[in-house]
């Protein structure tokens, strides 16, 4: 069986992707199955569904490289892929998607406001982490495109054909929670969340929708939502979430 453009918009609004809505999405692309026409008709599908006041987000980041010096060394805002699969990098490549100027965790973004959720990546305000690199700014901090989609409240995660692996925004609430840390102890080392451990939580909570865009299933939950609900359970049983520096290196 092979999906097209309509099929596949179809599908995002039964799971639940809205006019008007701001979706980040982490994807595979393969999972979807046959698509007629290829990545540009999934994106196709979802400016369809999300419409002329909706806002269409992906990862675009540079992780092929170990460490942060490696992956500075290679970056070009306009000519370095995105590590994070064939639909992100299909996507980064479209006329009129912008992305922003970071150099590992870039972010990509087409429809309304999107030049503008994609600037400020190199202001250094807000939430610190381990892969603020100078000349580029804070990460996640407050200019950032992920923490500006989580900050907007209407703001949505699409994991198509993923799993919480895949889960960037639990990035996020490690550095909220170590900013919440270091509040107390200055010294403190920044902790890494299994993410299959918070997958399992947020399941269990039950705020999410689950479905199928063509072959692939898909979790669709809001971001805020998320964040907020999943820091407030690392504060109040971080032995359950959390591994040191030492057990997990860093990741993307």
């Amino acid at each position: 069986m092979s999906y097209n453009r309509q099929t596949i918009a179809s599908d995002l609004r039964c799971i639940g992707v809205e006019a008007g809505d701001t979706v980040f999405v982490h994807s595979s692309y393969r999972s979807i199955g046959i698509v007629d026409d290829g990545a540009g008709a999934v994106i196709g599908a979802f400016e369809d569904v999300l419409g002329d006041d909706g806002l269409l987000m992906m990862p675009s980041f540079n992780l092929a490289a170990k460490g942060n010096e490696a992956r500075a060394a290679v970056w070009d805002v306009e000519k370095c892929p995105a590590t994070t699969g064939w639909l992100t990098e299909f996507f980064r490549k479209m006329p009129g998607t912008y992305r922003s100027n970071h150099y590992s965790h870039a972010v990509a973004a087409r429809g309304k406001g999107a030049e503008e959720v994609v600037a400020g990546h190199l202001e250094n305000e807000g939430l610190i982490s381990p892969w603020d690199y100078p000349p580029w700014g804070r990460t996640y901090g407050t200019h950032s495109p992920m923490y500006k989609a989580y900050r907007c409240g209407r703001g949505k995660v699409l994991m198509l054909g993923v799993d919480y692996k895949s889960s960037t925004y639990c990035h996020v609430v490690e550095v909220m929670f170590w900013g919440w840390r270091r509040k107390f102890d200055p010294d403190a080392g920044y902790e890494y969340i299994r993410r299959g451990a918070a997958g399992e939580f947020w399941d269990s909570v039950g705020r999410l929708t689950q479905g199928k865009v063509g072959d692939a299933w898909c979790r669709l939950f809001s971001i805020s939502d998320f964040v907020e609900t999943l820091l407030a359970e690392v504060k109040r049983d971080p032995d359950r979430f959390l591994f040191s520096q030492i057990e997990l290196p860093r990741q993307g």
